[in-house]
């Protein structure tokens, strides 16, 4: 990889970031959270990290490059949420994502 690259994902993970924070504000009026699930962050969170963690799983169809940003930008924008929102959507969407990483090694 060259510094491009990296440049690339950097600022996927940037603007992911910004967009998650302004998305949340407008959608939640409450400070925190606690214990709930929101159903749309999880899926962009398993989407994501699907992507950046499995994406040679893809190479034949579509470069690991774009993969890889694209789940970067889908897990930037769940992280990037207000604080309190975000957190059990990300950890579901790792154990997702890490769980199909393992399968494909064993198998």
């Amino acid at each position: 990889m060259n510094n491009i690259t990296y440049l690339i994902y950097i600022l996927s993970f940037i603007i992911g970031s910004i967009l998650g924070l302004v998305l949340s504000y407008k959608k939640y009026t409450a400070p925190f959270v606690t214990e709930k699930i929101d159903i749309i962050a999880l899926v962009m969170a398993i989407i994501g990290w699907v992507l950046a963690l499995n994406s040679q799983l893809l190479a034949a169809i579509i470069s690991p490059i774009i993969t890889i940003t694209i789940g970067i930008f889908l897990i930037a924008i769940v992280l990037g949420m207000r604080p309190g929102y975000g957190r059990y959507e990300t950890v579901l969407g790792f154990v997702i994502s890490a769980t199909i990483w393992v399968g494909t090694v064993i198998l």
